[in-house]
């Protein structure tokens, strides 16, 4: 059986005694109220007090870490510890171990990371917090506030160590999981969205080198919206049409049974055996590069989209059928 432990309100405590508590305002009839605990409302209504008075002292911390266990997400709690820290001259790197357990409690709560960033604009130690990073991911590895803190810390302190080790860290979690949108995303902000690192100063190399990662990934997981989204954004960001590419999206577009090279072109590797195709994210791929070609070509476009529309990706039929409309208007005029 388990015990629970009742702490002790601030309100019987004699060293909180001086303080005078403010209770929530609340009108006399409220229409929604929230029945809050009384270990919560205790600590909120001494909370207000001290805000009151103003004052910065080590009980405040105490006070203030918690209200933050018992609400993370108490945005004016964190602010006024900040100031408390910063009034009272606290160590800054030991609220950062304190911040390691807070923030592994709770991952996605926005205030635990943009307290982090503060301290460690106080702090100035960027590259133990990659590894820190790197350990949370252990537990969620698509947590976008944790990716944001991950990629401020990188474009704010800047360092080239801290660059170094960027491409392989994210490859090693797409291998651990190919899927992983942000960690695709995080890899186009290292390689294009962040500057010129070094080592990655010939340009061309880097777009081949991005070419082939991209296209190897679709070949072992053709149905993965994240690979063929990397493969836009890359396309785009270098200013090349779709078009460079329409060689390596043809095979995905058909079954496997009508699959014909006998030969593994490395430039353009073919879909892996087993693969679920025709591949619906290819065919829209090859459809807009029909678009982007107008004329006659705008036909096979049309062709394309009904296919998705009523075999291939019938979930959104309603938005295929609006492209074939437009598509076709677009032949008229």
């Amino acid at each position: 059986m388990k015990i629970e432990i009742v702490p002790t309100l601030y309100a019987d405590r004699a060293e909180w005694s001086d303080v005078v508590p403010i209770e929530q305002y609340e009108s006399t009839t409220p229409l929604a109220p929230i029945f809050y605990k009384n270990e919560y409302k205790d600590a909120t209504n001494y909370f207000r007090g001290i805000a009151k008075t103003g004052e910065k002292s080590q009980r405040v911390l105490e006070l203030t870490e918690h209200l933050i266990r018992l609400n993370p997400a108490h945005y004016t709690a964190w602010q006024y510890r900040y100031e408390t820290l910063l009034a009272i001259g606290s160590n800054f790197e030991d609220e950062l171990r304190l911040m390691d357990e807070l923030a592994i409690t709770h991952l996605k709560t926005y205030q635990v990371w943009h307290h982090r960033r503060l301290l460690m604009l106080k702090i100035c130690k960027p590259a133990r917090e990659l590894d820190f990073i790197a350990k949370t991911f252990k537990v969620d590895a698509k947590n976008y506030h944790t990716w944001s803190y991950r990629q401020w810390i990188l474009a704010y302190f800047n360092d080239n160590e801290l660059w170094s080790g960027e491409l392989d860290f994210v490859e090693d979690l797409l291998y651990a999981d190919i899927r992983n949108n942000s960690a695709w995303h995080h890899r186009f902000f290292t390689v294009f969205q962040s500057g010129v690192h070094d080592g990655e100063e010939d340009r061309e190399r880097v777009l081949k080198r991005e070419l082939i990662y991209v296209k190897q990934s679709i070949s072992l997981v053709p149905n993965n919206a994240s690979a063929w989204n990397y493969l836009r954004g890359l396309l785009e960001h270098n200013s090349i049409p779709y078009s460079r590419v329409i060689t390596f999206i043809q095979p995905y577009t058909l079954s496997m049974d009508e699959q014909t090279a006998d030969l593994v072109d490395l430039d353009n590797p073919p879909p892996s055996k087993g693969a679920h195709l025709p591949c619906a994210l290819a065919i829209e791929f090859l459809a807009d590069i029909y678009e982007a070609e107008g004329g006659d070509s705008m036909l096979n476009a049309t062709e394309l989209w009904k296919s998705l529309g009523n075999e291939y990706d019938v979930a959104r039929k309603k938005y295929w059928e609006y492209r074939i409309r437009e598509g076709l208007r677009a032949i008229q005029t």
